[in-house]
């Protein structure tokens, strides 16, 4: 059995008190948050400059989906009401939806996009509340597109109920 000093066996219990237990005190930083806005970071953008290009707006009725991409149709820059930490039934909502379109409009503007069009799928509430954000940030928009996909004549009927 091995005896430890009691100044090292002190020093341990306050090294596990800080780690171990329900309440913790959070060390605040020197640094000041932008009211929990993400940042733009220069090494999370594409190399690849735009000065124009689509805009894809995908608004289901669980999830908008938003996609910046060049004419080739090249993915640039993409994100999602999920991806922004919205769970659940909030992630269809218009507000859900407008701050994807924030989120990706400070990084096509940190990547020099300015003329756009936008592309909208979908019938869940975020696809008007998407596009009115885009707006709102100055891109100049070309044109608006609902591309939404119509069945022509849909599934086959079930057969008549016998009764």
């Amino acid at each position: 059995m091995c005896v430890r000093p009691r100044q090292a066996a002190n020093e341990s219990w306050k090294r596990n008190k800080q780690i171990m237990g329900k309440k913790r005190v959070i060390q605040k930083s020197d640094t000041v948050a932008d009211s929990g806005r993400q940042t733009v970071s220069s090494s999370l953008l594409p190399k690849k400059r735009l000065s124009e290009g689509l805009i894809h707006i995908q608004s289901t009725y669980n999830n908008t989906i938003v996609s910046i991409s060049d004419f080739s149709g090249n993915i640039i820059l993409s994100s999602s009401a999920g991806a922004l930490g919205f769970k659940g039934a909030k992630k269809s909502t218009p507000y859900a939806a407008t701050k994807v379109a924030e989120f990706l409009g400070e990084k096509a503007k940190a990547i020099g996009l300015q003329k756009v069009v936008i592309l909208i799928k979908g019938v869940g509430a975020g696809r008007e509340s998407a596009l009115r954000s885009f707006v709102a940030q100055g891109f100049h928009v070309d044109v608006i597109r609902d591309v939404t996909p119509v069945p022509h004549n849909g599934p086959r009927p079930p057969k008549p109920r016998r009764v």
